[in-house]
């Protein structure tokens, strides 16, 4: 085609994009019990909102045609002429968000989908979320991100136990946003009472899990009653449309007032004098010349450039994706976070946090899992559980585990401090999820409250480092000896000397988790016999926990190492 025929349409073409770069977006999680009619809903929103194309509607159309001959061959077969009978033939909209085959055959959504609408207001991302009991794990994943949430009950039935999993798990996710949407409504012959009842019953649910705006509409999905349009059916209803509610709703949560954090996920250096630090920026801003530092190690330094796919930037925010150079030749890494010196976030080894059970086995609090969270896995054990959320009457019962789909608190030991902040506060470092680590499966979706509530209750000391180096007038180090037979003879002549020299010393022989408590308790550890992966451990643990600690040089005779270790390290 001749450029040139083109040429006029580039300005209404570029006008068009601008206009649609600039439109808020919005994330809406679609959530209910099973066959409440959530994929019908977004497939007739996505039909009216002109959210599908050509193709999409042929074959859905193709595929309810046969459906619907498959159905009458099998009411003629039973000899029921009404059902059998001809009419005009109906869309199914579920069709165009279900789109595994298991979906299609059963009727029902299996796995999150999601799907993209744009209207003249706002994008919207929807996220179809599966109501079975056996995939809630999947309904925590799809409304994790959401901004909005749309609950569906089937007017029919009313409110389920499922649909109180879903309302409560909606609300613990931060989803401050909740539509109520009584379906099937055709079903019950539009009555008010009907969605009246079950509405105020959902809604006064709803409020008292805290979110910030709650609101009832009586549709029906399959006719289109409210959704995009106001319905003739319930002259009664005077709260609008759902669409125009979603369009209504308060830009998206976004991040960019939020506190700088920036977990690294990638250290780049093509050459010797290039190197940064690549990841996204989980919320805040940050610009050239910033004073950022580099946790868990402490370091201060400032950001020297900021780089881009499209170039150098002056300043990036939240979820973009950017390569930060620092002006100091800084240690930091993979699983590392950058955060304002003036805006640090919390450095949690001992934590409270809310946990969504996905495994199919209960939780074992004897069992070691995995923690991820941002771009840092660390090994880490569920001390016990706290109670767990009886979602009948949002009662907390004393629990000793979890089951599947079982929410509760729980106390969490990191064998890592985790580099996190609350979950209310922010939702992007404030998420983990826990990891089996024998089969490497997603066992759980945590939310992160805060520092273990009290020191009494979970056994941790009531002493402070600070008055244990007061009391034995030192500060507690780890001292790693030279990986030598030799030296491992040392090293009880080294605990001797210092011992005479006043020096409260114990020998460990390899084992990193000792040596770290007894530091934490004012000892001098010296740690030899240890194997070259337990000794790269050591020094990372050290690292993280801010532990003082010396690594001593084999060439160096004992009187040396004693003159070092009272002298320049002053343990």
């Amino acid at each position: 085609m001749d450029t040139a025929l083109l040429a006029p349409l580039q300005p209404d073409v570029q006008r068009l994009l601008d206009e649609h770069a600039h439109r808020a977006l919005l994330r809406l999680a679609v959530v209910g019990s099973v066959d409440d009619g959530k994929s019908t809903l977004i497939g007739r929103l996505l039909y009216e909102c002109d959210g599908l194309f050509e193709d999409q509607i042929s074959a859905v159309r193709k595929a309810s045609q046969k459906r619907a001959a498959a159905a009458r061959t099998e009411a003629l077969a039973q000899g029921l002429k009404a059902a059998a009978g001809g009419g005009e033939e109906e869309l199914d909209f579920s069709l165009f968000t279900d789109g595994l085959r298991a979906e299609r055959e059963q009727g029902i959504t299996i796995d999150v989908a999601y799907r993209y609408l744009s209207t003249a207001r706002r994008k919207i991302i929807i996220a179809d979320t599966p109501g079975h009991l056996q995939y809630t794990r999947n309904m925590a994943t799809g409304a994790s991100t959401a901004d909005a949430g749309v609950i569906l009950v089937d007017a029919r039935l009313g409110v389920l136990p499922q649909t109180r999993r879903h309302a409560y798990i909606a609300s613990l996710l931060g989803i401050p946003y909740l539509a109520v949407a009584v379906n099937k409504m055709d079903l019950v012959g539009y009555e008010r009472a009907t969605f009246e009842r079950i509405g105020s019953e959902l809604a006064d649910f709803a409020r008292t899990l805290g979110f910030e705006g709650v609101r009832l509409f009586p549709v029906s999905a399959s006719r289109g009653d409210n959704i995009t349009r106001p319905s003739a059916h319930t002259p009664w209803h005077e709260g609008g449309t759902l669409l125009s509610w979603l369009e209504s709703l308060p830009h998206q949560r976004r991040l960019d007032g939020a506190p700088f954090r920036f977990p690294v996920q990638y250290v780049i250096r093509p050459h010797q004098d290039y190197r940064g630090l690549a990841g996204q920026v989980a919320s805040g801003t940050v610009r050239v010349g910033d004073e950022v530092q580099v946790l868990p190690s402490g370091r201060r330094t400032r950001v020297e450039a900021i780089d881009t796919f499209d170039g150098p930037r002056a300043e990036a925010s939240a979820t973009e994706s950017v390569t930060l150079r620092l002006s100091d030749n800084v240690d930091a890494s993979r699983g590392d976070l950058l955060a304002h010196v003036d805006q640090l976030p919390l450095t949690l080894q001992h934590l409270d946090a809310m946990l969504v059970w996905f495994g199919e086995q209960p939780l074992d609090a004897t069992r070691r899992y995995l923690v991820k969270q941002g771009t840092r896995t660390t090994p880490a054990q569920v001390e016990r559980v706290l109670w767990r959320k009886e979602l009948e009457d949002l009662s907390e019962a004393p629990a000793e585990t979890l089951a599947l789909n079982d929410i509760g608190r729980v106390r969490l030991v990191c064998r890592r401090p985790l580099l996190c902040d609350a979950y209310q506060e922010n939702r992007r470092t404030g998420a983990f999820i826990v990891i089996d680590a024998l089969t490497h499966d997603t066992v759980g979706a945590g939310m992160v409250l805060g520092p273990a509530e009290s020191a009494s209750r979970t056994g941790t000391s009531l002493v402070s480092r600070a008055e244990r180096e007061q009391r034995l007038g030192q500060a507690g180090a780890i001292v790693l000896l030279p990986a030598t037979p030799e030296a491992a003879g040392r090293a009880f002549a080294l605990e001797r000397r210092l011992f005479d020299l006043g020096r409260v010393v114990a020998t460990v022989a390899g084992d990193v988790e000792v040596a770290l408590a007894l530091s934490r308790a004012g000892l001098v550890a010296l740690v030899h016999a240890a194997a070259p992966q337990l000794r790269r451990a050591l020094r990372e643990e050290a690292l993280e926990a801010r532990a003082k600690w010396w690594e001593l040089d084999d060439a160096e005779t004992l009187e040396q190492w004693v003159e070092h270790l009272t002298s320049e390290a002053g343990t």
